[in-house]
């Protein structure tokens, strides 16, 4: 029997669909397919943003005709989408031909859900929180030499615009030992980069463990491997984690802080819980100790009540704290959240217009950097062949995708690449 995971958003849900993939082989399911040839296809969404969801129904629709065609075939609906408050009810409703729905808290149960699906006809299985933070399910990891490791789940925050601490639960932290034991395993099969994931990582709290010292633990590690982690929120950020970045090499010299926004007053009507200057300071302290590191992040535009000189606000603060790439998007209400019901909401075009002249100027920063790489050798993590390209792709400790030719397969190995070219975040070299 063959398997399809169509997966929406985040990192977070990347490695959840790895999860889902090794529990579908527990059930006997034995390789990826494509829809057409799948014997059960899983539907991992995400709600962040309106754009998603929007995305998730309509693939899911396309599937009633095939459903008809092939009835033994199974259709699961999970992830954050299914555990919004009354998005359940909403697809059994749209798409009878649905056959499980299942939630954030409860994806290890999806075997059980499946073995049931055999004296039911449909199957809708929501937890109101996750009872643990083992998860219980063995990824099939695809993503070869990269792997990605949870620390946190659920969130505390409670920003204004964001859904997430709905639909995941508040935030729970993993053993650190738990942690250390499936780094070392990761290590020993041959991975080569370890990613620390979690809606907010720097929030990590084991007993005396906080994630300044979880950071070192795994960083020591015996072995060569780089480490990344995601995501940061500004008000924990902390010298002491810097120390820890300065101390390590395996540590890549990249730090994702999401901004949202360039405004104090915007920033305390999200209830981020800084001002533009501390966020700002923040900045200032890495870049003074780590003198070749970079910041990227995460800005909104068109969030209630934002004013256009607001809105330029956040364009001078991607020149202010030199930001080398950010992930940019128009604000998206998500209802239940308190945003949602805030007077002021801005127009659809006035956003688009604001969205525009941001990407330009985040382009602009992400070309500028690039281009310093010219002449350069960087260390690469060689993660693919680009047959269409003829060239092998990696990304170097910043995060930039470098491409290059070899004369034999060196997926998983560190490639030394001078640059002889950028083309905005990617570059383009030789290896020496």
């Amino acid at each position: 029997m063959n398997y399809h995971i169509v997966t929406y958003g985040c990192q977070m849900n990347v490695h959840e669909s790895e999860k889902i993939a090794g529990l579908l082989r527990r059930c006997g399911y034995e390789q990826e397919s494509g829809i057409e040839d799948a014997d059960i296809v899983v539907f991992n969404t995400c709600c962040i943003r309106e754009n998603a969801e929007n995305h998730a129904f309509g693939n899911i629709g396309a599937l009633k005709k095939l459903k008809r065609q092939r009835r033994g075939m199974l259709i699961a609906v999970g992830g954050c989408m299914a555990q919004e408050a009354g998005k359940a009810e909403l697809l059994v409703k749209k798409f009878p031909f649905i056959d499980i729905i299942f939630g954030t808290h409860n994806v290890s149960e999806l075997p059980a859900l499946i073995a049931r699906k055999q004296q039911e006809k449909k199957i809708v299985s929501l937890l109101a929180d996750r009872a643990e933070t083992e998860d219980g399910a063995e990824a099939f990891r695809t993503s070869y030499p990269n792997a990605w490791v949870n620390i946190t789940y659920g969130c505390n925050n409670f920003c204004t615009y964001c859904i997430v601490p709905y639909v995941r639960g508040r935030e729970k932290s993993r053993k650190k030992e738990c942690i250390l034991e499936e780094v070392r395993a990761l290590i020993a099969a041959g991975y080569k980069e370890i990613t620390l994931l979690g809606q907010n990582v720097n929030s990590y709290r084991d007993g005396e463990t906080d994630f300044p010292a979880l950071l070192d633990a795994v960083a020591s590690v015996e072995g060569k491997f780089r480490v990344r982690f995601m995501t940061s929120h500004p008000k924990d950020f902390s010298r002491e984690l810097v120390a820890v970045m300065k101390k390590h090499e395996k540590i890549c010299n990249l730090l994702h802080l999401p901004a949202q926004s360039g405004s104090t007053r915007i920033l305390s009507l999200m209830n981020r819980r800084y001002t533009r200057k501390e966020y700002l300071e923040k900045v200032a302290l890495f870049k003074e100790e780590i003198a070749d590191g970079e910041v990227t992040t995460d800005l909104i535009v068109g969030f209630p009540t934002e004013t256009d000189a607001e809105f330029k606000e956040t364009l001078s603060l991607v020149k202010e704290a030199d930001f080398s790439s950010a992930f940019t998007f128009v604000y998206s209400p998500r209802t239940g959240t308190k945003a949602a019901a805030m007077e002021g909401q801005i127009p659809e075009e006035v956003s688009k217009e604001r969205i525009a002249r941001l990407i330009a100027q985040v382009n602009e920063n992400t070309r500028r950097k690039s281009e310093a790489y010219v002449g350069k050798v960087v260390e690469v993590l060689c993660e693919d062949y680009d047959s269409k390209k003829g060239l092998y792709l990696g990304r170097e400790p910043l995060g930039r995708m470098g491409y290059f030719a070899a004369d034999q397969n060196c997926v998983g190995e560190f490639v030394q690449m001078k640059v002889t070219r950028a083309n905005g975040v990617s570059l383009y070299g030789e290896r020496v």
